[in-house]
């Protein structure tokens, strides 16, 4: 082959950029029509969502009672440099302004907890009053902006005097006491609650590996007890909600099922995701919608399966009118030939994530988390009850915050929603996770998850550019 001088190169690259210059084209990419818009049904419901405890501040005030979430922020080492909720964006007191900013994007739906602690100090026993008209003010504020509540009753901030915790049976009557009371004072004007949020965050987070409150590190026989009891909790809280609401009102959950997607889109790897699903779902939504724990479940704990009393699995598995899903990261299985019927993919170093290093890129999960749950327990009615990312998010010198990664992450997950309600799946609504910056946990506020910045100093709040985006898909019920 002849080599080419610099000089006989350049006069090359000239010719055939001359060329094309002279060239005629009928029609180019840049005359085409615009792809169409992914547009979803009439009636789909835009929301966004937040918990009590990351929000709300106020932790003393108007005789609130700490919660577990208190303690352990207050603990040294437990969290990123210490930080408590102690403030956090002080919705307690800015509330009227948070629902300016739902009413100022559009939504129609707004997802929210209650802090336990904030109405029954003890976890038991009696009410405080002060407490409960909080959230009656928030409920009617929320509602004289025609923005529809979903309230969900437990977001882990478990009352702290409740004696052993999670670790106690009776706690989960404790639970079932306080939905019912809440159910009976907010069902005039709340028509969909949520019992619990994330099983494994407050049973194995909280007393297995110790990252979240309590922050205990319990063998597996007891945190397998523990976790029996959260969803004995959502069971009685179900019939209890039921029991004191008015007919129609409609009870579900929000769980952070473990997503697994096939590794190829082919029959008998989406077989090995689906027993993959119900397999590493096993101790909490599988059990659920199944009512019973499955037999794989059991064998795998042997003398370390907890006990169940009589009338357990009734409630446990109480029918649901919807269930809502958590939905941020995905697993790959695939089919591997074994008696399991799965394997699941191990992430290599080179994998890509967000701020958060748990929260690894895979925006077809949103997709597959719907369809094993609808294909495998043919659910009515899904939400996603929380989907977004965090992002190093900073302020510019014109006050504007540019988080095209947020909006990257968020654009290509709602297109593979779009997916699933374009094949049929009951998808009804989308709470974006979160409508703030706020506290996140273990994190503190060193990891920000809002469409709207936070200034944890001035508690000013800035609309990001996700938030402007945000408003046009819901102003157009579409993603473009």
């Amino acid at each position: 082959m002849k080599a080419f001088t610099r000089r006989e190169f350049g006069k090359s690259i000239a010719a055939a950029a001359a060329a094309y210059a002279g060239m005629s084209f009928q029609k180019s990419a840049f005359s085409q029509p615009k792809a169409a818009s992914l547009n979803y049904p009439k009636g789909f419901l835009w929301g966004s969502a937040t918990a009590a405890y990351q929000i709300e501040g106020g932790a003393q005030d108007d005789g609130r009672g700490p919660s577990v979430w208190d303690t352990f922020s207050h603990t040294a080492g437990k969290t990123y440099q210490g930080e408590t909720g102690d403030v956090a964006c002080d919705s307690y007191h800015l509330y009227k302004e948070d629902v300016k900013l739902l009413r100022n994007l559009g939504v129609s739906v707004y997802r929210m907890s209650i802090s336990w602690s904030r109405v029954f100090p003890s976890g038991t026993g009696q009410p405080n009053q002060k407490g409960l008209d909080y959230y009656n003010r928030v409920v009617d504020e929320l509602l004289a902006n025609n923005i529809t509540p979903y309230i969900t009753m437990f977001h882990w901030d478990l009352p702290e005097a409740l004696p052993g915790g999670w670790q106690s049976r009776d706690t989960s009557k404790a639970f079932a006491d306080y939905a019912e009371y809440m159910a009976k004072h907010l069902g005039d004007r709340v028509h969909h609650f949520m019992t619990t949020n994330e099983f494994i965050c407050f049973t194995d987070f909280g007393y297995k590996s110790g990252q979240f409150a309590p922050g205990l590190k319990l063998p597996d026989r007891a945190v397998n007890q523990i976790r029996h009891h959260g969803v004995l909790a959502h069971g009685l809280g179900v019939q209890a909600i039921r029991a004191s609401s008015p007919s129609g009102t409609q009870v579900g959950l929000a769980e952070n099922a473990v997503v697994v997607c096939p590794v190829l889109e082919t029959p008998e790897h989406i077989e090995a995701a689906h027993k993959a699903t119900r397999d590493l779902n096993a101790p909490f939504l599988t059990t659920l919608l199944d009512g019973r724990y499955p037999d794989s479940y059991l064998l795998r704990e042997q003398a370390n399966a907890p006990n169940v009393e009589e009338g357990d699995m009734k409630a446990i598995g109480s029918p649901l009118d919807f269930v809502g899903l958590n939905i941020y990261v995905p697993l790959y299985a695939r089919d591997d030939g074994s008696a399991q019927g799965y394997a699941i993919e191990p992430m290599p170093t080179s994998y890509p994530h967000m701020a958060s290093p748990w929260l690894k890129l895979g925006p077809e999960c949103i997709y597959w988390g719907v369809r094993n749950v609808c294909d495998i327990w043919n659910v009515g009615t899904i939400y996603i009850t929380e989907n977004g990312t965090s992002s190093d998010d900073v302020l510019t010198p014109e006050g504007r915050v540019e988080d095209v990664d947020r909006m990257m992450y968020l654009r290509n997950h709602l297109t593979h929603l779009h997916r699933s309600v374009s094949e049929g799946y009951p998808v009804k609504g989308y709470f974006l996770w979160s409508l703030m910056d706020n506290f996140e946990w273990a994190d503190g506020y060193s990891k920000r998850f809002g469409i709207h910045y936070v200034d944890f100093k001035t508690e000013k709040r800035t609309p990001k550019l996700s938030a402007e985006w945000y408003a046009q898909v819901i102003a157009r019920n579409a993603v473009q």
